[in-house]
């Protein structure tokens, strides 16, 4: 229990590590609102790890210390939604025979911009922000593909790790 307190502590700090960093990128491809997701590394990876709770917590830890690091109130809100979201698809997809950690971390940087569109929407009550859709779904696949090829080639050797010396879980 004290070691699983302790990742699930470094998992913190890692994905506000890589909130920070990313925050330090311009703007991707000059289409605003649009990241890499970073920080979805650490929480495909808790997610094949321990299980959605752990995940859940590190996400919500990540996004407030984030928030309040580097945004304001509204990025919480977009970012809860997003990231609540997505990481609910993610923990049923990864359920579904066949999925791998590509197709999962996919369906989760889609879902993502689904969840915070939505919450765009809602707030400036202008639901024309939906013409952006495509766009944020596209962005959804490309940043999903490269954020599920790093994740799933950081589970096979962790996994390895995990398998050779006969512990299920860090």
């Amino acid at each position: 229990m004290k070691n699983k307190i302790a990742f699930l502590g470094l998992f913190a700090a890692l994905a506000i590590i890589l909130g920070y960093v990313e925050s330090l990128l311009p703007v991707f491809i000059g289409i605003p609102g649009i990241k890499l997701g970073l920080t979805n590394l650490v929480i495909v990876f808790i997610l094949y790890l321990y299980s959605w709770k752990e995940a859940l917590l590190i996400s919500v830890v990540r996004i407030l210390a984030i928030g309040f690091l580097f945004g304001n109130l509204y990025s919480i809100l977009f970012s809860l939604a997003g990231g609540v979201l997505s990481l609910f698809v993610m923990y049923f997809m990864r359920k579904i025979p066949g999925f791998s950690v590509l197709g999962v971390s996919v369906a989760g940087g889609v879902t993502h911009n689904i969840g915070q569109l939505f919450v765009a929407a809602f707030v400036v009550t202008n639901f024309k922000l939906m013409y952006y859709l495509p766009v944020l779904l596209v962005s959804g696949v490309v940043t999903g593909l490269l954020i599920g090829m790093v994740s799933g080639e950081i589970w096979k050797h962790v996994g390895a790790y995990i398998r050779k010396n006969n512990r299920e879980k860090l």
